[in-house]
């Protein structure tokens, strides 16, 4: 832009920054300013809804595609759009190939995860089978120890009674030999 030329409304808005609003010594009256604004805006506004008609019919026309099988580049000529719409179509489909690639490499990876998954809970499941059983078992072997431990407890009990009364026995047929060897020694004293 040459230094002695007055600004038109193109450059200005090509050189300020468009995350903060223009300048107002770059416009001569305040008012102007607004006035030019509103204009620019609108001009914005309206492009933009134009843009995202080209993109809505776009996407619709890439998923028609899609669905039908057909990702072919050659469009009839009534679909053909003008003023480099062309590239933003192929810009779009550019992009919506990707995220499928991406997509279906993401699904990819998940139906390994789940295979990997699956195989761990079948190892798993192996294996709570075996600790199962392994249980099962030994309450098992706990229960026929129990009953035995109970069996021999009867039988030592058993064998303390007799074991007593033999020792009871034992006694009195002891007080009986020892009575009958002093009747003894007093009838041979006797004698």
């Amino acid at each position: 832009m040459r230094p002695d030329a007055a600004p038109d409304e193109t450059s200005m808005w090509r050189e300020a920054d468009p995350a903060q609003p223009p300048v107002a010594e770059s416009f001569p009256h305040p008012v102007c300013g607004l006035i030019r604004c509103d204009i620019r805006l609108k001009k914005l506004v309206d492009e933009r809804e134009c843009l995202l008609q080209q993109v809505k019919k776009l996407k619709g026309q890439l998923e028609e595609r899609q669905k039908n099988g057909k990702l072919d580049t050659a469009r009839p000529a009534d679909d053909v759009l003008e003023n480099g719409t062309d590239l933003l179509g192929m810009d779009l489909q550019r992009d919506a190939n990707r995220q499928i690639s991406d997509l279906k490499f993401k699904l990819a990876k998940s139906e390994q995860e789940i295979t990997a998954l699956e195989q761990n809970v079948i190892r798993l499941e192996s294996q709570v089978s075996r600790y199962k059983s392994a249980a099962e078992n030994a309450e098992k072997i706990e229960d026929e120890l129990k009953a035995e431990k109970r069996k021999l407890q009867r039988e030592l009990r058993s064998a303390l009674d007799k074991t007593e009364e033999l020792e009871v026995s034992n006694g009195h047929l002891v007080k009986r030999l020892e009575k009958m060897k002093a009747n003894r020694s007093v009838l041979l004293s006797h004698q």
